[in-house]
């Protein structure tokens, strides 16, 4: 018999609660924290409690940036099914349950029900070298956006003709743009040492108006997970259009549907040049 638990996670913590009954929603909780001890506490307590392996334990979680993702690779690694939920089907969810209100205790519960109740997929694990991929893109962009603010520095500081400043903010540059230019060699490097990486950018930048930086981005995409069909791969990047239709009188223009990767969308949408 399949144990359902949500875990919402934050930073520091982790609010657990086991649906010990679907019919009447009698749940136990346990509030660890979000720490490598406290991941193996709350395995602990979910074999003494629930009276399963591991194994039987289906673990519903939400996406929450980075903070979810040591204790899904625990769970997983241990055996658990593991699932990761966007947080929007989670809040639908809630509302038409009529939850009211929302406390880190509430969201457990409804993760759990959610699990007990949808069955959603099993969430897999990245293959190590799209994670590293996608950790050192995510270090290109800070440094790309560090670069950009120092440079809107420079020219306002252009008006004031502050030779010091100027000279400040010159050596902060070529530092930036030094490492850049490291870290930007780096992927590569890893890209080219990793078959299963290395013969996507020539396929994917032979596509008109794709370049080197959404090539990258896509890659790092569309090898986390497995998508069905380009048209489900679209969608997870929120470029699927929405419409806007009631009866014969309302009949708004399409939207973007803007669910999904946000940074992928934005570079799609603004220029994937070099």
């Amino acid at each position: 018999m399949t144990a359902f638990i949500g875990i919402d996670v934050s930073k520091h913590k982790l609010d657990s609660a086991w649906l010990r009954d679907v019919e009447t929603g009698k749940v136990k909780t346990k509030v660890l924290p979000n720490t490598a001890n406290g991941h193996a506490e709350l395995m602990r307590w979910l074999e003494k409690h629930t009276g399963q392996a591991l194994a039987a334990c289906h673990v519903v979680l939400e996406a929450t940036g980075i903070y979810h993702e040591a204790i899904a690779h625990a769970l997983h690694d241990a055996g658990a099914t593991v699932s990761v939920v966007n947080p929007a089907r989670i809040r639908d969810f809630a509302k038409a349950l009529g939850v009211r209100g929302k406390t880190d205790a509430k969201d457990s519960v409804v993760l759990a029900r959610y699990g007990a109740t949808q069955h959603p997929p099993a969430w897999v694990p990245e293959p190590a070298a799209v994670r590293e991929l996608k950790a050192r893109l995510a270090r290109l962009e800070a440094l790309d956006g560090d670069i950009q603010r120092e440079s809107n520095r420079r020219e306002k500081s252009e008006v004031t003709g502050n030779a010091e400043i100027l000279e400040s903010i010159d050596t902060v540059l070529g530092t930036l743009r030094a490492e850049r230019a490291r870290l930007a060699r780096d992927i590569d490097d890893h890209i080219d040492g990793h078959p299963e990486l290395a013969q996507d950018p020539d396929l994917l930048e032979s596509i008109p108006g794709i370049g080197a930086k959404v090539s990258q981005r896509l890659m790092a995409t569309l090898h986390s997970r497995v998508f069905d069909s380009a048209r489900q791969a679209a969608a997870f990047a929120g470029l699927v259009p929405v419409p806007y239709e009631s009866g014969t009188s309302v009949r708004a223009r399409p939207r973007l549907s803007k669910a999904g990767a946000p940074t992928l969308r934005r570079q799609a949408l603004h220029g994937g040049g070099g």
